[in-house]
């Protein structure tokens, strides 16, 4: 039986780096266009309502609590506490409105990917996604930013990257990396995920435990991960 000519290949899964210009409704676009020397990495993200988050950033360069006046002027913000110095800046509690990006990865099932890097006025970001899932990304970043740069493109198979889970165990991943379990450092404690789960903590503990076993197995399986 002669094929029907439709490729065959393994699904693949794309990792991207982007830069893209922030708009100015987002607080960090003007934030670090006026101070473009310095850098700004956000480390993971909670969700409080459906339009409100809060994220810990790290601040190079001052001293503590020296941008949290400036950036609480801000329309977006809604609340900023001084952490704590670390290395060559100062981490900051910030909760916010979201910007439309959110709304984006909720509709696409996707986990932002932390850290996020920001330098005057632009925002470096990693994608791992499908193809159209990343043609969706991108749509949606030239409406912010019709110069938007792809800077590094790969696509390996998907198997690579996310090995065989359940449905379950894919939500439950999924909803980790969204709410920061994984991030460093932990935006969500255990009690806290479980609590926003509304499932047990030991539940929780067990599943991510698993799923955890089964990314380590993939990374050591021949080449999983590159």
């Amino acid at each position: 039986m002669r094929s029907s000519g439709v490729d065959q290949e393994v699904p693949r899964i794309l990792l991207a780096t982007i830069r893209v210009h922030i708009p100015r409704r987002i607080w960090t676009g003007p934030f670090s266009s006026r101070h473009p020397d310095i850098r700004l990495e956000v480390l993971n993200r909670t969700e409080v309502l459906s339009d409100v988050s809060v994220s810990d950033y790290w601040i190079s360069g001052g001293l503590p609590g020296e941008w949290a006046p400036e950036i609480a002027s801000f329309p977006d913000v809604l609340q900023v506490d001084s952490l704590a110095a670390v290395g060559d800046g100062c981490l900051y509690r910030i909760k916010y409105r979201n910007p439309p990006v959110i709304e984006l990865y909720r509709r696409l099932h996707l986990p932002l990917q932390f850290p996020l890097r920001i330098q005057a006025g632009i925002l470096t970001w990693e994608v791992v996604s499908r193809y159209a899932q990343f043609q969706r990304i991108m749509a949606h970043a030239r409406q912010a930013d019709a110069g938007v740069e792809v800077i590094s493109l790969r696509r390996q198979p998907l198997r690579s990257h996310l090995p065989i889970l359940t449905d379950s165990q894919h939500a439950l991943l999924t909803e980790a990396m969204t709410a920061g379990y994984f991030a460093v450092p932990r935006g969500i404690t255990l009690t806290e995920l479980a609590r926003k789960l509304d499932r047990s903590k030991s539940a929780i503990s067990e599943g991510i435990a698993i799923i955890e076993k089964k990314l380590v197995e993939s990374a050591l399986s021949a080449g999983a991960i590159a």
